[in-house]
């Protein structure tokens, strides 16, 4: 594969990734939340997106690290992809594991649990990091893109810059 292909690789999976993403935070979760009848359904059909979100997300990041290499004057797009892998990784194998296991202990839906719950406290500082980590993944494929469209842009003389 070309260079030029490389980077073009690089490039749509990134945005496919990238819209799914911002589709799943600006509508699907804020839609599920306002349709469903409560709290828990909307959490529970959220929490069965996300995994398919964090492991594409894990899958481009990497194909992206491949694809364009860390060369040497290069490495921006790969590094930044990398912190969207780990933003990836930690939310869908560290924090989630542990919000699934917490609404199983607490047996009942969080929402009905008093606001200084201990537990509930717990499964909204998990909620947020969970949250930041997705977010960490946007910005950082997004940076990562932005350092994959600036390389494979034409430079003077219609020579692309990863050739």
């Amino acid at each position: 594969m070309s260079p030029r292909a490389r980077f073009e690789t690089a490039i749509i999976a990134w945005a496919f990734w990238l819209g799914a993403a911002l589709v799943t935070v600006a509508v699907v979760a804020p839609r599920a939340f306002a349709v469903l009848p409560s709290r828990t359904m909307a959490g529970t059909m959220v929490g069965a997106v996300l995994p398919v979100v964090f492991l594409s997300g894990l899958v481009v990041a990497a194909a992206v690290v491949v694809l364009t290499g860390v060369q040497p004057g290069r490495r921006a797009p790969a590094v930044s992809a990398l912190v969207a892998f780990l933003g990836c990784a930690v939310s869908q194998f560290v924090i989630d594991p542990r919000i699934a296991r917490l609404r199983a202990d607490i047996g009942v839906p969080v929402e009905s649990l008093a606001a200084d719950d201990a537990r509930r406290v717990a499964f909204g500082a998990l909620h947020g990091y969970s949250v930041g980590g997705l977010g960490v993944a946007i910005l950082a494929a997004t940076l990562s893109l932005a350092f994959v469209l600036h390389l494979a842009r034409p430079a003077v003389g219609g020579r692309a810059n990863p050739n």
